[in-house]
Formats: C-alpha cells, sequence, structure tokens
C-alpha cells in the first residue's frame, strides 16, 4: 500500500488551524506569505525573539514591582505623615496650655510672694527702727505704746505671711534633719543571745507583770479562805 504525505494530516486540525493564532514573527510572516513551513533557522530566530520579549516583559514586571513598592512606602509615610501630626498637634496643644497654666500660677504666686517679702521688709525695719534708748521720761509711755504697735503690725504681716507660704513653717524648706531618722531593727539575727533576751523582755514584762498580779492576787484569796 502506497503511504502518502497527507494521511499523517489531521483535516479537523487543519480545518481549524486557521483560527489559532500565529506566531507574531517577521520570519513566520514571510513563511506564511509564502505558503509553506518556517525553517529551522527561522524557527530558531522567532525562539530567540520570543526569549528576548520574555526577558523584556520580566524586566517591566520587576520596574512595575518597585514601581508599586515604592507608591506603597510613599503611602505608608503619608500615613505616618497624617497620624504623627494629629499625634503631636494633640500633645504640643495639650502640653502648652498645661505648661501656660502653670506659668501664669507660678507668675501669680511670685508676683504675691513678692508683695509678701516687701511686706516683711518693711516690718522689719520697722521693728529694727524700735530703741527704747531714745525715749525720753516724758515720751516714752507714746513711744512704749507706738513700738507695742509697730510689733504687733509685724505680727499680723509675719502670721499672714505663714499661712500663704508653707516654706516658713519649714514644709517647703530644703535641707537636713538635725536628728536622724529612727530606723528598727531590721535583722535579729545580728543580735547577740543577750540582746535578744533584753528585747523579749523589754516587749514582754507588761504580759508577764500582769501574771504576777494575776497570781499574787489568788494566792491573798486562797489564804482568806
Amino acid at each position: 500500500m502506497r503511504i502518502e504525505g497527507t494521511d499523517f494530516v489531521d483535516t479537523d486540525f487543519r480545518s481549524s488551524s486557521g483560527s489559532l493564532p500565529r506566531p507574531a514573527g517577521a520570519h513566520f510572516q514571510a513563511a506564511t506569505a509564502a505558503g509553506r513551513a518556517p525553517t529551522r533557522e527561522e524557527l530558531d530566530n522567532q525562539l530567540t525573539a520570543t526569549q528576548q520579549e520574555l526577558i523584556r516583559l520580566r524586566e517591566a514586571q520587576d520596574q512595575l514591582e518597585r514601581a508599586k513598592s515604592a507608591v506603597e512606602e510613599m503611602r505608608r509615610r503619608r500615613a505616618e505623615f497624617h497620624t504623627g501630626r494629629e499625634e503631636m498637634l494633640h500633645s504640643l496643644i495639650r502640653g502648652v496650655g498645661l505648661l501656660d497654666q502653670s506659668e501664669q500660677s507660678l507668675r501669680r504666686d511670685t508676683q504675691q510672694m513678692g508683695r509678701t517679702l516687701e511686706d516683711l521688709k518693711t516690718a522689719l525695719t520697722h521693728v529694727q527702727s524700735l530703741n527704747e534708748q531714745v525715749w525720753t521720761d516724758s515720751t516714752w509711755e507714746t513711744e512704749l505704746s507706738r513700738a507695742l504697735a509697730t510689733i504687733e503690725n509685724a505680727r499680723m504681716e509675719y502670721t499672714k505671711a505663714r499661712l500663704s507660704w508653707p516654706i516658713l513653717e519649714g514644709h517647703g524648706a530644703i535641707g537636713t534633719s538635725a536628728n536622724p531618722p529612727f530606723t528598727p531593727v531590721s535583722n535579729l539575727a545580728d543580735l547577740s543571745k543577750s540582746q535578744l533576751a533584753r528585747v523579749g523582755l523589754a516587749l514582754n514584762w507588761p504580759v508577764l507583770l500582769l501574771a504576777l498580779g494575776v497570781f499574787a492576787l489568788t494566792v491573798v484569796i486562797a489564804l482568806k479562805r
């Protein structure tokens, strides 16, 4: 039987092959125009062109990925900018308001302290100016009354200052106490037996005294019976 070249050709595929996409290379276009199958050289050229196109597309994809990452980074930084701006505006406005209020309060206290200081200095000057050595026999009673009034006014000024400024009572003063603070014994293991016995006796002597009193009372009642 004679085998023709067309026996291996699928007529259905051949009839439908016209609807399949063809490679868009120049060599395929030339082969199609000539009505012949592409040669091996044309296929190699087409494969090289396809690989180059694939490389170009991958480079374009990499560029798009980098552009996407850059846009996402800018978006993140923009969101961080807005969040940080709102946060700092809130914090700074609150801080400025609190410090401004505190500054005004301190300024008022400073002004009031300045007035109190001037009043105390004036009272001090008046008290220091009192000198009974210059009183005469005819004026000493009047001078004494004036001196007592001056001392009373100074006392009133100082009392008012003490009520306004606790530092005059020593509450706000910075310094060390003359007597060191009392510190209890923190570790009884460091004491000797005799010291422990004295500590125990000091702590328990009221109980022992009460027990002795009860015992003595019991003995007295028993003797009376």
